[in-house]
């Protein structure tokens, strides 16, 4: 059944880079994607499947039950694009301002959706039950994928897996990790309430810009400073705001920044060391100060015998080359909360473009469209790997 699946699968490439296309044109915001969700529900509506809407948003759950006895199984693939402008030329440029898929979703959902198409006509011959899980709000925390699971997107569910288009690794290469794969990502920022003033008469004011960017330097101490160095974590500070004018002393300055990690303890003492050292810093200039930390996405840890299935799965794959257990990246992805709950494994198929390797989330981003059928194809055979092993 493999074999054909994935015959059927290269012969509907011509479809799926037409849904990714369309999407592309068309993309929508983070807990705005109410006319993707329609087109999603429109599809499996044309294949005749079941499906629920608004799950948990704008979530949308798709239900192929299978002729034969086995387990349930759900795959998963995020629709949200991100605010970034479009400057590719390309015929398929996002046609809306300011918003682009620039991380890949657009082709998640042509690649699940075309799955689900082949696996619809072999419904009698599919074994258990099989749940096409469109996630809505990836990009944007507290993101789609927790609200979907209290809404019962997991339900009765046995095992997940969630693939994403990896636009920085070749194509042909697919790749996950038998633990650690992707890391946790918090946010916070800061609020220096200082004393601005002429900028010709500086002993006069207190220094918000001055002040802020002795914190930037400092923040950078926790890693190299404060942590084991056996442990892996990031503190960076992604925006600093202050002042409006050359010759005039900024009274506050704003920062905003994200902390990435993989162990529990590795958070919490990075919260606090962060709070302390905003707090001294402010003190010590006589200033005073507001600071808000937000938890993200926890860290996406693989479940070891769903990510070997993976693996071995993706070796007869027709397409691939190169099959990787790899170190984790310092990314994040809700799809953590998955496999929180359920055992499960998500994986990167190889996407790079040739001409064009800009990472992700770049005004320039594609990716080579034939990793779509290499994607749809090894969720397949994580699928038909995890019903053979768990057969009766």
């Amino acid at each position: 059944m493999f074999k054909k699946i994935q015959q059927e699968i290269d012969a509907l490439y011509p479809e799926m880079v037409e849904i990714r296309r369309y999407l592309h044109q068309h993309p929508e915001l983070s807990f705005q994607e109410y006319q993707t969700a329609a087109y999603i529900a429109d599809f499996y509506e044309q294949l005749g499947l079941p499906y629920q809407t608004k799950v948990g948003g704008n979530g949308v759950v798709a239900t192929l039950k299978g002729g034969k006895p086995g387990k349930t199984v759900a795959l998963r693939a995020d629709f949200d694009a991100l605010p970034i402008q479009d400057v590719k030329d390309v015929p398929y440029k996002s046609q809306v301002p300011n918003v682009m898929h620039a991380c890949g979703h657009d082709g998640h959902t042509a690649t699940l959706l075309v799955l689900a198409k082949v696996l619809a006509a072999h419904q009698e011959e599919v074994a258990g039950t099989i749940i096409f899980l469109h996630q809505h709000a990836e990009e944007y925390a507290p993101g789609g994928a927790k609200p979907m699971i209290e809404a019962g997107a997991l339900k009765d569910v046995d095992v997940v897996f969630g693939n994403h288009l990896w636009a920085t690794t070749p194509l042909g290469t697919v790749q996950t990790s038998k633990e650690a794969f992707m890391a946790g990502a918090d946010r916070f920022a800061v609020t220096i309430q200082g004393q601005g003033g002429h900028g010709g008469y500086p002993h006069e004011t207190k220094d918000a810009l001055v002040i802020g960017s002795q914190l930037v330097t400092q923040l950078q101490t926790i890693v190299s400073r404060k942590m084991d160095p056996l442990d892996t974590a990031v503190v960076t500070v992604g925006k600093f705001t202050a002042g409006n004018a050359f010759n005039i002393i900024a009274d506050t300055a704003n920062l905003i920044g994200t902390v990435r990690y993989f162990k529990q303890d590795t958070q919490e003492g990075i919260m606090k060391e962060i709070e302390q050292i905003v707090k001294g810093v402010c003190l010590a200039n006589g200033v005073t100060y507001t600071f808000n930390y937000e938890k993200g996405y926890p860290p996406l840890i693989n479940h070891a015998e769903e990510a070997a299935l993976v693996l071995r799965a993706a070796e007869d794959v027709d397409g691939v080359a190169h099959v990787e257990n790899v170190a984790p990246v310092m990314g994040g992805e809700d799809f953590s909360y998955y496999v929180l709950e359920k055992p499960g494994a998500f994986f990167f198929t190889g996407a790079q473009k040739e001409g064009n390797h800009y990472p992700h989330h770049h005004p320039h981003f594609d990716f080579d469209e034939r990793a779509m059928p290499i994607a749809a194809k090894t969720l397949f055979g994580a699928y038909l790997a995890y019903q053979k092993k768990h057969s009766v």
